[in-house]
């Protein structure tokens, strides 16, 4: 994961924890900042490579379906 998403994660997991409050827009304000932290850690970034750099693994999968 990059940098600037784990920051981001910890800044919203310590604005959770702010808000414990028990009124109806804390939790929502904290449901919603939740709800993004885990859409953080789902999201998985590709490592971003040259033109020039060969995948082997893509390639013996595009050779094998051409057999």
């Amino acid at each position: 994961m990059l940098p600037t998403y784990v920051l981001a994660r910890d800044h919203l997991q310590r604005a959770a924890v702010i808000l414990q409050g028990s009124d109806s827009r804390s939790r929502q304000l904290r449901y919603i900042i939740e709800r993004t932290v885990s859409l953080i850690d789902e999201f998985d970034v590709e490592p971003s490579r040259s033109d020039n750099v060969l995948d082997f693994a893509a390639f013996r999968a595009r050779a094998v379906s051409f057999d």
